[in-house]
């Protein structure tokens, strides 16, 4: 039984400017630290970090197929890309949606709902794309609707870690929980590889949606209980009250410059990040043609995996041995934005494949160090309504990204020179590394002034 400590605990961790829960939503968002043990902390981080890997299976599978697809539907270039590039205006749309709605219901409750749509649709896409005709349309279409329904994930997993984490276990749990990324990229590019070359493209959607629905039937079945399901579904067919007490602090968290900070330090991070993993496979195969393609696919990933959970593992590390938060948010930052671009700086001064790899892989690597530092910084400042300010800084994030994949499309078609987008990538990161050294903080913001003290 959880002691009666960690149930204070709780409590005041759930007090701030968004106000207490009314019965029902608090009850629908009941606390895993008032209800549950270690084993089933243990169980749902595991079942999260499946539900992540499986997000970017579903993600991933159509850019996989792309091609078989296009020669099937006979799908130009710019046809092609307007499928691919439709996930994002999707994504970017339900960012800070999907927060608010983690922070008033349970971050489980909206993942596992948002979960079983995509995964279904995911599933149905080879028959979405033989209904009609008009195969472009229909494709173009589930992936916006995809981009929709996993644009909620993170934030709501942001909400859901916040309120359920104890501080000194978040950067821990938080990059376990995010390394099912690299791992569902890995398990995509290898098993959907095959699949693809051994049934065709279709059995690549099969697999990733299949696995998505079983993964909510286990959830659902052995993890959450059947009536805080329905509590929540209620809750959001009435609607969702906003009342005086519940509203989000927008003027207050605005006000404080470490808002500021940790919005622009994510929106560098995502940036820099769709940047080198939208541009890295093809500076490998212009600049080395010879090569094998599955070394700079696969090996970046693999060190990605094991390089965040050493992030985690090292913040919550320090924290317990008694340094400030900020103190080691501020140096994971370092290391995910500043150390991850001098090696990406390094890619456009060298002509060796070998060495091309090894920069590419710790830059990648590195940059998994933003798990335990911006990522959980959020949780710092406004456990409260973690989920909303997540969505609002992913938002910024992901409309960022757009725009610097683009920014350094036209930097290689003007210049000839790769270079000049790692330049770029260096110089988005040192900016948002700077703002974060100078304005980052740890302490809660969103607490009203009579629970300032608590």
């Amino acid at each position: 039984m959880c002691s009666q400590r960690a149930r204070l605990q709780g409590h005041r961790e759930t007090v701030g400017l968004c106000g207490p829960r009314d019965s029902c939503l608090e009850a629908a968002a009941g606390l895993w630290s008032r209800r549950a043990c270690r084993p089933e902390c243990q169980a749902w981080t595991g079942a999260l970090l499946l539900g992540t890997c499986l997000l970017y299976c579903a993600r991933v599978s159509m850019p996989v197929c792309s091609v078989s697809m296009s020669q099937d539907f006979g799908w130009n270039k710019k046809e092609a890309g307007i499928v691919l590039s439709s996930f994002f205006w999707g994504y970017c749309l339900t960012q800070i949606v999907g927060g608010h709605l983690g922070d008033r219901i349970g971050g489980e409750k909206v993942i596992l709902l948002s979960a079983s749509a995509w995964g279904f649709i995911t599933a149905a896409t080879p028959m979405l794309a033989h209904l009609g005709s008009t195969h472009l349309v229909f494709m173009t279409f589930s992936r916006i609707l995809t981009g929709l329904l996993q644009g909620v994930y993170f934030p709501a997993l942001t909400s859901l870690l916040s309120q359920k984490v104890r501080e000194s276990e978040r950067g821990f749990t938080y990059s376990t929980v995010g390394a099912g990324s690299q791992f569902g990229t890995l398990v995509t590019g290898a098993v959907g590889s095959l699949l693809l070359d051994w049934y065709g493209w279709q059995s690549v959607f099969y697999f990733s949606g299949g696995l998505t629905l079983l993964w909510v039937c286990y959830v659902y079945r052995y993890l959450l209980s059947e009536q805080d399901l329905i509590l929540a579904l209620g809750v959001l067919a009435q609607g969702l009250p906003m009342s005086q007490h519940t509203k989000v602090p927008w003027r207050q968290l605005f006000r404080k410059p470490s808002v500021w900070a940790v919005i622009f330090s994510q929106l560098s991070s995502a940036c820099s990040f769709f940047i080198l993993l939208s541009w890295l496979p093809t500076f490998f195969k212009e600049t080395f043609p010879s090569s094998k393609g599955w070394i700079f696919n696969v090996v970046p990933w693999l060190v990605a995996i094991p390089a965040s959970l050493f992030s985690g593992f090292l913040s919550d590390h320090l924290i317990s041995q008694g340094y400030r938060t900020i103190t080691v948010r501020k140096f994971m930052q370092v290391m995910g934005l500043g150390l991850s671009s001098i090696f990406a700086l390094c890619l456009g001064h060298t002509s060796s494949f070998c060495k091309s790899v090894v920069f590419a892989s710790a830059s990648i690597g590195l940059q998994t160090f933003n798990h335990s530092g911006i990522s959980v910084n959020i949780q710092d400042l406004a456990p409260s309504c973690a989920g909303f300010l997540f969505g609002v800084a992913n938002t910024a994030g992901a409309l960022a990204g757009v725009v610097g994949v683009c920014l350094g499309g036209y930097l290689i078609e003007t210049t000839g020179s790769w270079t000049s987008v790692f330049n770029l990538v260096a110089a988005i990161s040192s900016l948002g590394l700077c703002t974060f050294l100078v304005f980052g903080q740890a302490k809660r913001v969103d607490l009203s002034p009579a629970h300032e003290d608590l």
